[in-house]
């Protein structure tokens, strides 16, 4: 009884400060699907609002510098030019490839780190340090092998065809059957090496951010509630850590994702050649858009995803 008690006072304590309870050291199933299903709801709302962004640094990454003129100057120039061309909507081409990935991917980073976070957090309900990045790493590993690489490597597909002069895929369902056909499995699974560097230094970096910053926000209370909007500050700046910390691999990863990935052999032919024809800089190319873009990205992220589970712990009665 006196641990069943103690148990349900730290449900309770963590439902009033909008925190995961202690860890039970056991799955469980409802707390898991809680986790999932906020994540995935997170991942569909984020896309829609951030993906112009996303498009406009993909663009400026495969322009490369191949003795071709470039066709855009920079990130103004590249959406000047999308606009003028194809219009508004241009900005949201390939959209459809992230709206059914972004759900999982998200369902998966969150639901991996609450997991993970529940099974090492100590009878105070906190993180060390080295867990923080443990804990980060690990959502970041999951979710690049189950649901980002597939949804990376169509994203840049779909966006390097449609810019094409005689764009091959009619639509999401026609492009995933033809690179299928035309490739194999492996045609939707390239890059597969750097998207789990990236994704990993990426939830490392972040989570070990935000988890820091709160901690140092409540004093070290876990109970202590955190304000949404101060967790969008926190979220902005966990991004940009992020982003300056791996931009080199993000742009690696779009290249061996690209149409033109057959012309390296792997992750480090790919560095070598970046480096010997475009220079150390063309690593971080696309990185003021991706810096806007990240920024709001992990921002609106963890804003939602702290708001959808403060709803469920109000209102979720299963488990």
């Amino acid at each position: 009884m006196d641990n069943e008690q103690r148990q349900k006072n730290q449900e309770k304590k963590a439902l009033a400060g909008n925190i995961t309870a202690p860890p039970t050291n056991s799955f469980n199933l409802a707390k898991a699907t809680k986790s999932i299903l906020a994540g995935g709801i997170t991942g569909g709302l984020e896309i829609c609002i951030t993906f112009p962004t996303e498009y406009v640094k993909t663009q400026l990454q495969l322009d490369e510098r191949s003795g071709v003129q470039k066709r855009y100057t920079g990130p103004v120039n590249c959406v000047s030019v999308t606009v003028r061309d194809y219009g508004v909507r241009g900005l949201y081409r390939g959209l459809s490839v992230l709206l059914y990935g972004s759900i999982p991917k998200s369902a998966v980073r969150f639901g991996a780190f609450e997991e993970l976070k529940r099974f090492n957090v100590d009878e105070n309900g906190n993180l060390s340090p080295h867990k923080r990045v443990l804990c980060g790493l690990g959502a970041g590993v999951s979710e690049a092998i189950l649901a980002v690489t597939p949804m990376e490597t169509l994203k840049v597909k779909f966006i390097n065809d449609q810019t094409s002069a005689n764009p091959h895929y009619r639509g999401f369902f026609h492009g995933v059957s033809q690179i299928v056909k035309e490739q194999g499995i492996k045609g939707i699974y390239q890059g597969v090496v750097p998207t789990i560097l990236k994704q990993g230094s990426n939830q490392a970096i972040r989570f070990f951010v935000m988890e820091s910053l709160k901690h140092w926000y409540r004093e070290g209370d876990p109970k202590k509630p955190v304000p949404v909007y101060v967790v969008g500050a926190f979220g902005a700046l966990a991004g940009a850590c992020s982003v300056f910390g791996n931009t080199p691999i993000d742009v690696i990863k779009t290249r061996l994702q690209g149409l033109d990935a057959h012309k390296y052999k792997g992750t480090i032919d790919c560095a070598v050649k970046i480096f010997k024809h475009e220079g150390p800089r063309a690593f971080y190319k696309g990185t003021i858009p991706r810096l806007s873009r990240v920024c709001l990205d992990v921002a609106i992220t963890f804003m939602i995803y702290d708001s959808v589970m403060e709803i469920f712990n109000r209102h979720w009665r299963w488990g």
